[in-house]
């Protein structure tokens, strides 16, 4: 089973889950306001899967486009020069031709016999070269061949999940309904107000430094799935905006982030490293003094908390 049809199953067991989940939450008879805040919990940690499940595929699709594009800009050049290539090969051909035209018999006899002779073998030598730089060619574009047509069958089955994954979507919306009205149950409200920052935001050199002052910028802005700012992130985004305002580029998937860094120990952690949570299904980014800034769960804003407000997974620097 290939990677991508795993993930896509992954992703709807995970919300077949969610919709088990979602009515029992519903049927609890006028639950405290403990049991609510443990109902959102589970709920938003079921949910927050889904959508990393989704940027993965996102992730995926970028991934074989910019592979096609990119073997599609091979092309077009090895096309011209597959024909430049068997047209002087034919024109060679017409040459050796003409000037093969003359008897054996003649060209023993005439004087210049050798100058003959020594054009002709000189026309095969080209003739050669330019024949073996057409198969060449013609095997590069065979093997682009096979390659596009792989890239072109990844990209279709991709699209196709996402396809599914647009109507999971929807569903994730309606059950986003159900999770906000347990806030407004609970807190009185569905979205916690997030105000911007106004403290001391620490000096930090270099592009860990721009990383560490976008994340204080971003304070404040709600969490907003699968976005990667500048009105809202989800926690990949965030870490992923952050990092590419310095200069970098990261996936939008925690896991995929966590595949691309260099891990490190929680004693070598430095402003800009990444903190990875929950199984790889959350991450922020470590800002110094104890402290991390991350896009919390849905209905909640980008907000500075310890690095412990879960027991990290494990912790990352960006390369």
């Amino acid at each position: 089973m290939s990677s991508s049809r795993m993930l896509l199953r992954a992703v709807l067991l995970t919300g077949l889950s969610i919709g088990l989940v979602a009515p029992a939450t519903a049927a609890a008879a006028e639950p405290s306001p403990a049991q609510l805040t443990q109902q959102i919990t589970t709920y938003s940690v079921q949910l927050e899967k889904v959508v990393e499940s989704y940027n993965r595929l996102n992730e995926e699709r970028k991934q074989t486009k910019a592979a096609a594009d990119a073997l599609a800009k091979k092309l077009a050049p090895l096309e011209q020069q597959l024909g430049t290539a068997r047209s002087e090969l034919g024109e060679l051909a017409s040459t050796a031709y003409k000037n093969g035209g003359l008897s054996t018999a003649g060209a023993l006899l005439d004087a210049e016999s050798d100058t003959l002779l020594s054009q002709l073998g000189a026309l095969d030598q080209l003739a050669r070269s330019r024949q073996e730089r057409v198969d060449g060619y013609t095997a590069t574009r065979q093997r682009y061949d096979t390659e596009q047509k792989r890239l072109s069958a990844a990209l279709a089955r991709q699209n196709a999940q996402a396809k599914q994954l647009g109507a999971r979507k929807k569903k994730i919306e309606a059950q986003l309904d159900k999770l906000y009205e347990m806030r407004r149950n609970a807190y009185g409200s569905a979205t916690s107000a997030g105000s911007g920052y106004r403290g001391p935001v620490p000096s930090v050199l270099g592009s860990a430094g721009v990383a560490v002052r976008y994340a204080y910028g971003a304070i404040g802005k709600p969490y907003v799935w699968a976005a990667e700012g500048p009105g809202g992130y989800d926690c990949s985004g965030l870490t992923l905006a952050a990092w590419r305002a310095a200069g970098t580029s990261l996936p939008h998937n925690t896991e995929m982030q966590w595949n691309v860094v260099s891990h490190i120990s929680r004693s070598a952690l430095s402003p800009g490293d990444l903190v990875f949570y929950s199984g790889l299904g959350h991450v922020a980014l470590y800002v110094g003094g104890g402290k991390v800034i991350h896009a919390p769960t849905f209905g909640e804003s980008v907000t500075l908390a310890s690095v412990d407000m879960m027991p990290p997974m494990g912790y990352g620097r960006v390369r």
